[in-house]
């Protein structure tokens, strides 16, 4: 199913992830430059992934580069070749008819249901390696719930007081914001978007653009991935909108996927 029912499935416009803000907060304060994570993919016309070995690009199953797309991935500004996709077997491509009836009835409650049971995580292997960036580790524990972690992308943007930008591009600047993991099941960790006062200072969400943008904790003073922005729930008030204060963002647990990733590396890599 296209991309743009997914991670902001909630605006019914595009695919996941870009960083959405608070409105009392200085929009500079959550933009950083390119250097402070290096380890960002870019995938063809939107989405994100993070590399994770040099010639491999974790990412939610959704974004992954698809048939008909630009074969390259770009990371710390070099674009490289994308030698196969593995999308996890139990990924769900969603059907058309979900999506129309999102769109007359103004719920999404049955694409949510939809999306929860989805294993929407892959990999992406480079036709050739990534030789100067630190590929991120994965974090392999089961503490990720009351964890504050930081999210990147650079998606479409906005605040949670007036949702996304309308019309906005999906490749803006890159933005960091924070947020407070609040639960978790066996596919996917979430967090809530906190309007002022409740909010973390630098509180934000995913929202527009960049589907598979990384969710980060800091373990040993270093980033460990703990999940991909996949898709979001949204306040009764803006049932179709995405952006506003109170949505949910769901992220794909990537605790529960070591073993499958660990096994198709190794595969791929012993051919």
């Amino acid at each position: 199913m296209n991309r743009w029912l997914l991670l902001a499935l909630a605006a019914l416009p595009c695919a996941a992830g870009a960083v959405v803000v608070r409105h009392d907060v200085d929009d500079a304060r959550y933009r950083i430059e390119a250097a402070a994570f290096p380890a960002l993919a870019d995938m063809p016309g939107e989405g994100h992934g993070v590399l994770i070995a040099p010639r491999w690009v974790l990412t939610a199953a959704h974004a992954a580069p698809m048939e008909g797309m630009g074969a390259t991935v770009a990371i710390n500004g070099a674009n490289y070749g994308v030698e196969r996709v593995v999308l996890h077997p139990g990924f769900k491509r969603m059907p058309e008819a979900l999506g129309k009836e999102a769109m007359a009835t103004g719920s999404a409650s049955r694409i949510h249901a939809f999306l929860a049971t989805s294993d929407d995580i892959a990999l992406v292997r480079l036709a050739t390696p990534v030789n100067d960036v630190q590929p991120v580790a994965l974090y392999r524990g089961s503490g990720e719930a009351g964890q504050v972690a930081a999210l990147i992308g650079k998606g479409a943007t906005g605040t949670g007081a007036i949702g996304l930008v309308p019309g906005g591009s999906h490749r803006t600047s890159l933005r960091r914001a924070c947020n407070a993991i609040t639960g978790g099941n066996d596919r996917y960790l979430w967090y809530r978007f906190d309007a002022p006062p409740q909010g973390l200072p630098l509180e934000g969400v995913l929202g527009s653009g960049d589907s598979g943008g990384p969710l980060l904790i800091t373990v040993d003073d270093r980033p460990q991935l703990v999940g991909l922005g996949s898709w979001i729930t949204a306040v009764p008030e803006h049932a179709l909108e995405a952006g506003f204060y109170g949505q949910m963002v769901y992220n794909v647990r990537v605790s529960r996927y070591v073993d499958w990733i660990e096994d198709v590396m190794s595969q791929e890599d012993a051919l």
